[in-house]
C-alpha cells in the first residue's frame, strides 16, 4: 500500500481549549440625520412630502419638502433645506433658511437666510443674518430677546427699530439709480441715491 509522505513529516497539533465568545450582541444602526444636527431630537420632512395643514411639536425640524400651513415650534430650530418649499407663518426659536419660504416668521432668537435661500415675507426676532446672494422681500422688527425677572415671568421688551429715512415715493427707471432731493433741502445739500431693487424669483 502507498503513504503520503506527507503526512508522515507532519506531527499533529495540539487542540486548544474552547474558548467562550465575549462578543456584544449587534445593535441596530442609527438612523442618519442631516448635517448639524447635535444631541436633540430633530424631525426631518422629505424631499417627496408635501403636507398641509399645522405643524407644532417641541422638536426641531428640517424641511426638505413641502409645508402649506402653519408651523408653530416656539423654543425649537426650524430649518428649510435646498429642496425645501414653505407657504407658511413659522414660529421658532431660529429659522435658517436654505430653500424658498412665503409667509411671516416670529423667531426668538434668529433668523438666518443663507446665499442660496429665499424669503418672502415679514421677520420679527431678535437678531437675523442675511448672506450675500440670499433674496429677502419684506419688512424686518429687531426685538429684545425676553428679559428674565425675578421668579419664572418673562417680561417683553418693546420693539426696537433702527431709525429710517422718509422720502417722497419714486418711481426709479429700469436701469441706474434714482437721485432725488429730500422735502425742505437745497439742491446744494446731497442728495439720496436709491439703486434699483434687483432680485431672483
Amino acid at each position: 500500500m502507498w503513504k503520503n509522505p506527507l503526512q508522515t513529516s507532519i506531527p499533529p497539533r495540539a487542540t486548544e481549549p474552547d474558548r467562550p465568545n465575549f462578543n456584544p450582541p449587534p445593535t441596530a444602526p442609527e438612523p442618519m440625520r442631516p448635517a448639524g444636527v447635535g444631541a436633540s431630537e430633530q424631525a426631518t420632512i422629505g424631499k417627496s412630502l408635501v403636507l398641509k395643514g399645522e405643524v407644532s411639536g417641541s422638536e426641531s425640524l428640517y424641511i426638505d419638502g413641502r409645508v402649506e400651513g402653519t408651523i408653530n415650534l416656539p423654543g425649537n430650530r426650524v430649518t428649510i433645506g435646498r429642496n425645501g418649499s414653505v407657504t407658511a407663518n413659522i414660529n421658532a426659536r431660529e429659522v435658517v433658511i436654505l430653500g424658498k419660504v412665503r409667509g411671516n416668521l416670529a423667531a426668538s432668537d434668529r433668523v438666518e437666510i443663507r446665499s442660496e435661500g429665499s424669503l418672502t415675507g415679514d421677520v420679527v426676532a431678535a437678531r437675523i443674518a442675511i448672506e450675500d446672494g440670499a433674496f429677502f422681500k419684506g419688512g424686518i422688527d429687531i426685538r429684545k430677546a425676553a428679559a428674565k425677572v425675578a421668579g419664572d415671568e418673562t417680561m417683553s421688551a418693546p420693539a426696537m427699530t433702527a431709525p429710517s429715512m422718509t422720502a417722497p415715493a419714486v418711481t426709479a427707471p429700469a436701469m441706474g439709480p434714482t437721485s432725488m432731493t429730500a422735502p425742505g433741502a437745497s439742491a446744494t445739500e446731497p442728495k439720496i441715491i436709491v439703486p434699483p431693487v434687483v432680485g431672483r424669483n
